[in-house]
């Protein structure tokens, strides 16, 4: 978790040797046309002039870190990102794991144990619960309670927490998922059969983008990881009420009143200043069986637990730890990024290759999956952001050049967990959940691969570094917005 997290998380690293700051004090005014980069900088940030004494102040700080002599600020979305970096290389490794046992001898074992009944049999809708049913009902609702409690905080408390900083990640991501469900159904919304996946290349997985960036190291601006954060928790929204609204059937109407009521219980602790967290988790479970019951994906009832846990919003300053929102978020990061997600991948991703040829490949649904997540998503995040920009609507990511833009765009298209999951809920045959895997694979994977690449070899902004180390310290002053 330290490496991940040093690479995310202290850019500012380069631009110490020996003690001596490498910003130029005696740098030039930038020269016309590079004035945009400014734009979005908070009240109070500090000029050009002092990015030396703060450099060597923040080196101090993490060295008396280090020693635990000195403790640097609580802030969520500093461990967020370290998490999310780190879970995102870990899930790397644990799908690329089950592709290699799905095509290995070891095959028919996995897809028994996966298949094995434990437990009773909580619905007749779903039968005996089974290892893949616990993970994908049962543990997937604590990983959509961590997205609702994030989406919470940057809400109230972050980087979505005024109408300002909502502009480009809301427009991108919106974007972001009407282009690719558009080029799905121009490939395959021909079929009736396979309507129902329109969704599915429309979630972009923050994990794994995350931990794409994270090898990446130096060459990601802070102000793009930030962005595609922002990108990915309202993506989580959207994909949220996707699963609410088109992926719930056979509605039990005396369970979701039932659900109602239990949701309308934890409102009421919250209103009457409950802080404790112990009655959210039990109306929390009670919440999860009636929405499991009620024919409502499971898992939304992860999200209206999160919407109900108190939240003491500090803007401008770290993290309350006092907090009852913060200190859950806290709690779960672990768990969910080291092993819900990782063991969900474990669980999803793997896809028998045997007899699979380009013209299964090429396939309406594995290649409008694919093109969507590929395609789509760079073409509706990049163009949103452009024109949102050109237009003055929105300021353009600080420290960042349009061509990285572009490659955290493709990287975007890294649908994978969201994807693999709408997947499931969006068909009941089984050939046709293995075909969409194999195309949310291919387009992740593409997506991935160039926009890494991308990344890697686009010139950086003239001033990279001194921008850093100015957002570094704004992550300092102020864990939960840049």
């Amino acid at each position: 978790m330290s490496y991940p997290g040093h690479l995310l998380l202290h850019p500012i690293a380069a631009t110490l040797q020996n003690g001596k700051c490498r910003v130029d004090h005696d740098r030039k005014a930038s020269p016309p046309g590079l004035d945009w980069y400014r734009a979005g900088h908070v009240d109070g940030d500090t000029p050009h002039t002092r990015h030396c004494g703060e450099a060597s102040g923040r080196a101090q700080r993490g060295r008396g870190k280090m020693s635990g002599t000195s403790a640097r600020p609580p802030s969520a979305l500093r461990n967020f990102l370290a998490s999310e970096a780190a879970g995102g290389i870990i899930l790397m490794i644990c799908a690329g794991a089950a592709m290699v046992v799905a095509n290995s001898p070891l095959a028919e074992p996995y897809v028994h144990l996966l298949h094995m009944p434990v437990g009773p049999e909580l619905t007749p809708r779903l039968g005996p619960m089974t290892v893949h049913l616990w993970i994908n009902d049962g543990l997937m609702a604590i990983f959509f309670l961590l997205v609702g409690l994030e989406i919470k905080r940057e809400l109230t408390d972050g980087r979505l927490a005024t109408s300002k900083q909502r502009r480009l990640p809301v427009i991108a991501a919106a974007a972001g998922m009407v282009v690719p469900a558009a080029i799905y159904i121009a490939l395959a919304g021909k079929d009736a059969a396979l309507v129902h996946g329109w969704a599915i290349p429309a979630a972009t997985d923050i994990a794994f983008a995350i931990g794409v960036l994270a090898l990446l190291g130096q060459r990601a601006p802070t102000s793009l990881k930030l962005f595609l954060v922002a990108v990915a928790i309202v993506d989580d929204m959207g994909a949220v009420a996707i699963i609410a609204l088109f992926y719930s059937s056979g509605l039990d109407v005396g369970a979701l009143a039932v659900a109602a009521l239990i949701f309308g219980g934890m409102i009421a602790l919250n209103r009457i200043g409950v802080r404790h967290l112990a009655p959210y988790v039990v109306c929390a479970i009670l919440l999860w069986y009636a929405v499991l019951l009620s024919g409502v994906h499971a898992t939304i009832a992860g999200v209206l637990t999160a919407f109900t846990i108190p939240v003491i919003a500090t803007p401008g300053t770290p993290d309350a730890a006092q907090s009852p929102l913060h200190r859950l978020e806290h709690a779960l990061d672990g768990p969910v990024g080291f092993v819900i997600v990782p063991l969900f991948g474990f669980a999803n991703a793997g896809v028998s290759l045997h007899g699979i040829g380009l013209a299964d490949m090429l396939a309406p649904l594995p290649l409008g999956i694919a093109s969507g997540l590929f395609l789509g998503k760079q073409i509706g995040i990049f163009a949103a952001v452009w024109l949102s920009v050109k237009c003055g609507f929105a300021a353009k990511p600080r420290g960042a050049t349009w061509l990285q833009i572009y490659a955290v765009s493709i990287l975007c298209g890294i649908g994978f967990t969201m994807s693999l999951f709408i997947g499931g809920l969006a068909f009941t045959l089984p050939n046709l959940v293995e075909t969409a895997k194999l195309g949310t694979l291919m387009g992740s994977v593409a997506a991935a691969i160039v926009g890494c690449a991308v990344l890697r070899f686009v010139p950086l902004h003239p001033d990279h570094q001194a921008e850093q180390a100015r957002q570094e310290e704004e992550i300092n002053r102020d864990g939960d917005t840049a």
